[in-house]
């Protein structure tokens, strides 16, 4: 699988799971990546998009927490594909955005991902939000 079908399956299984928790409905992807020609590339960058900044985000304030973000990499596959490897920049967003507050982490699948998200939104609401 690639990275895209990992996202795509995060963003399905997300999907079918609003209505138990419609925090999902605020899930949303971060489209920074991918191939672009030199002027599409450039036009992006100066409207603000920044290589490195994690592919999924959920703005939901837990436990500590502001919002949960990930970088998904699609997981290795024995015999068939290594797995995807974060780069410098990314590295750099997820301790940057972990300093300041956030959960960052890299996952590698989309098992792993739905995994984390699941996590994340059964911790406490903070109290300044009434907790759970």
């Amino acid at each position: 699988m690639t990275e895209h079908d990992e996202q795509v399956a995060v963003f399905r299984w997300a999907k079918m799971q609003e209505a138990v928790c419609p925090e999902l409905r605020l899930l949303h992807a971060i489209p920074n990546g991918g191939k672009r020609d030199k002027a599409v590339a450039a036009r992006l960058r100066d409207e603000g998009v920044k290589p490195g900044v994690p592919d999924i985000c959920l703005p939901v304030p837990r436990w500590t927490y502001h919002a949960l973000y990930i970088e998904l990499k699609r997981r290795a596959i024995k015999g068939v594909q290594s797995a995807g490897r974060p780069t410098d920049a990314q590295k750099t967003w997820q301790a940057e955005l972990s300093k300041h507050g956030y959960m960052a982490c890299v996952c590698y699948g989309a098992e792993e991902a739905i995994r984390v998200i699941k996590r994340y939104v059964s911790l406490p609401k903070p109290w300044i939000f009434g907790g759970n």
